[in-house]
């Protein structure tokens, strides 16, 4: 006796009905059924199916397994952008599509895009919608996060940090750069986003508090060859730049500075 189901391969798109054979089945379950054009992952969505008669039905292979949903997920990710980059073009949206993440659980589709004004998508949404037969909703992102989307290398060879590990972005300041004594060249602390280095954030509170412990520029010293005035400072090697009495420059450790009772 036939087990007849309906399955669904889209979560807008229409029921298919199609024969599982002996395989016990719950609702919401996924399978593998033969389209006649390819195998595809389908979601169960009744048990008590009753197709018209003489209705071909879909054959129901085997249950999916998490390898089979991600390659429907990536596909399905693949096709809602290449669909949105076609269609903004159509409705010529000035806008730049750059991910697209499909909610499983949710059955919906989240399109991410960047531009440089805010764009009125809701004609956009319901052609989308319409063509990928599933929830959709598009978000408009900033340059910090187009960077973590689209992926790439930092300045330091390895991948971006918010493409690795960060879950959130810390405030950045040019005065962080000042701290650790960076040259203010925007090419050299600017990521590929185009906004300060997040990891510039990293250590800025180690370096001021490590400066605090530094003479300034100019201060007089006392050290084992007699008196001295800093000319700069080295935080990385805890080192000072100073210049004697008779105009020898020298690098000294931060412990070779003498404070009054040491002098000997």
């Amino acid at each position: 006796m036939a087990n007849i189901i309906g399955v669904k391969f889209r979560s807008r798109g229409r029921l298919v009905y199609g024969d599982a054979g002996e395989m016990p089945l719950q609702v919401n379950d996924y399978v593998v059924a033969d389209t006649g054009q390819g195998m595809a992952v389908a979601r169960v969505v009744t048990l008590e199916a009753a197709p018209e008669p003489g209705e071909q039905l879909t054959a129901i292979t085997r249950r999916a397994e998490v390898a089979d949903l991600e390659e429907a997920r990536r596909n399905l990710e693949t096709e809602a952008l290449s669909k949105c980059h076609e269609m903004a073009e159509q409705l010529k949206l000035k806008m730049k599509p750059l991910a697209a993440r499909y909610d499983v659980e949710g059955e919906e589709m989240t399109v991410f895009f960047s531009a440089e004004e805010r764009v009125d998508f809701r004609d956009l949404v319901r052609k989308l919608s319409h063509a990928l037969e599933t929830r959709v909703q598009l978000r408009q992102v900033g340059a910090r996060d187009e960077a973590r989307l689209l992926g790439s290398m930092g300045k330091c060879g390895y991948p971006l940090c918010c493409q690795s590990f960060l879950t959130s972005f810390a405030s950045v300041s040019i005065k962080m750069a000042k701290e650790q004594n960076l040259a203010l060249n925007p090419m050299k602390i600017s990521g590929v986003c185009g906004r300060l280095l997040c990891c510039l954030a990293y250590e800025n509170k180690e370096y001021a508090a490590m400066k605090k412990q530094m003479p300034r520029p100019k201060q007089e010293i006392l050290t084992r060859w007699g008196k001295a005035t800093v000319t700069a400072t080295n935080v990385m090697k805890e080192t000072v730049m100073v210049q004697l009495a008779d105009g020898v420059t020298k690098e000294i450790a931060l412990g070779e500075i003498l404070h009054p009772e040491e002098k000997s």
